[in-house]
């Protein structure tokens, strides 16, 4: 801030001298440059007269008569550098209240407008970039965490940093991933392409570089980050967030095997023991729904549903699969519906499809299965619906539910 005050004092100083220099260099009055023009002119026609008089004898005292004239002029003078000191005092009295006026406008419009409480925020927060850092970077589990103003204020001591230093390429990575953890893409992306013009070859800013172009909804920002993110699944160290990401791209790309192959490769990084271990096999068995396969884990109730020959399938009907208690209680725990396709078919109904809040599928010991083709779309009607359901079995076994009755 020091410097910022000289700076305004030097600018103000500036101003002054402009407002100075013509008071200073003001020209002398014309009226008092005429005047001293016509005394030297009547001073020579004096003398030339005296001579012309002398020397027709009408003048005996010319020497006498020059004196009075030079002291007539003489006496001229006090008067003029009267007027000088004057002219002088004048200067000075419009002189020094300009001057004051410069200086007061100056600070009050800048007090009045210009965020000086802003500027000063600003260098406040450009001084605390050392802490607020310490605490972005410290390990989890100690309890650290950056407020949402706390965020903003590193990513503007962030930006004054990057302003003064632009070769920084760790500064423009963390602020491209705080500008991620904001949701802020334009800027994420951004900061990510100057940290990756600047240490192309480093691991970690090709695998953030990625990661913002990942998020971008431009194809072309995509093909780049997939780009990027084979090349160092070729290396021969492969940081376990390269496969993740090539592994949701697949996913969200319907790719499903590259996906599967990915989380593959992630669960034996991590081996079993890892508790990410089953959220990666959760994962794997999601993308072979997604391929038609059916996935049985042991909470998990895979139907096999087929049709009785008498059994005719009107346009436009859905099918309703419930999930009872081994009782055959009404309420189902678990139901899906279903589009109308060929039969016989196999669904797998899981914790997703749970009915009520607190009571899970997998919860149950033994259960039975009510399978329904609704013909009107209201699940409370069912005159003439076709339907059937099974025996009474246990979780994780497999079903088999023939329709062959109708209400």
């Amino acid at each position: 801030m020091t410097l910022f005050w000289i700076s305004t004092l030097i600018l103000v100083a500036i101003t002054c001298v402009f407002v100075a220099i013509p008071l200073i260099q003001k020209k002398a009055n014309n009226d008092t440059v005429l005047r001293d023009e016509l005394n030297k002119a009547f001073y020579k026609d004096r003398l030339n007269e005296l001579q012309e008089e002398t020397e027709e004898g009408l003048v005996d005292n010319e020497q006498d008569l020059i004196a009075d004239l030079k002291q007539s002029l003489l006496d001229d003078i006090p008067a003029q550098e009267q007027a000088k000191q004057q002219s002088s005092i004048s200067t000075m009295g419009v002189l020094i209240p300009s001057i004051a006026l410069v200086v007061l406008l100056s600070y009050g419009l800048y007090a009045k407008f210009g965020n000086y409480t802003k500027v000063e925020q600003w260098q406040q927060v450009s001084a605390n970039l050392p802490e607020l850092t310490r605490k972005l970077m410290a390990p989890q589990g100690q309890g650290v965490e950056l407020s949402d103003q706390e965020m903003q204020d590193l990513t503007l001591s962030l930006r004054t940093r990057l302003y003064y230093q632009p070769e920084d390429s760790t500064g423009w990575l963390l602020l491209g991933r705080i500008a991620m953890a904001n949701r802020d893409m334009q800027t994420a992306i951004g900061a990510m392409k100057h940290a990756y013009a600047l240490e192309p070859q480093d691991g970690d800013i090709q695998l953030g570089y990625a990661q913002a172009l990942m998020l971008s909804d431009d194809e072309m920002d995509q093909n780049q980050a997939r780009a990027i993110l084979k090349r160092l699944s070729q290396r021969d160290y492969v940081d376990l967030r390269v496969y993740s990401l090539l592994a949701f791209d697949a996913f969200e790309r319907a790719d499903y095997p590259s996906a599967i192959q990915y989380w593959g490769m992630m669960q034996q990084m991590i081996g079993p023991n890892d508790g990410r271990y089953d959220m990666l096999t959760r994962s794997i068995e999601s993308a072979k729904r997604k391929m038609g396969e059916v996935v049985v884990d042991g909470q998990s109730v895979p139907v096999t549903i087929s049709l009785a020959s008498n059994v005719t399938l009107p346009q436009n009907a859905v099918l309703i699969v419930s999930i009872h208690t081994a009782d055959g209680a009404p309420m189902p725990v678990a139901a899906a519906r279903y589009p109308l396709s060929s039969f016989p078919r196999t669904v797998v109904l899981d914790d997703t499809n749970s009915m009520m809040q607190g009571r899970k599928l997998s919860s149950l010991d033994a259960l039975m299965v009510r399978v329904r083709i609704d013909t009107d779309g209201n699940v409370s009607t069912k005159d003439g619906d076709w339907y059937g359901e099974s025996q009474a079995v246990k979780l994780g076994e497999s079903v088999e539910v023939v329709i062959d009755k109708q209400y």
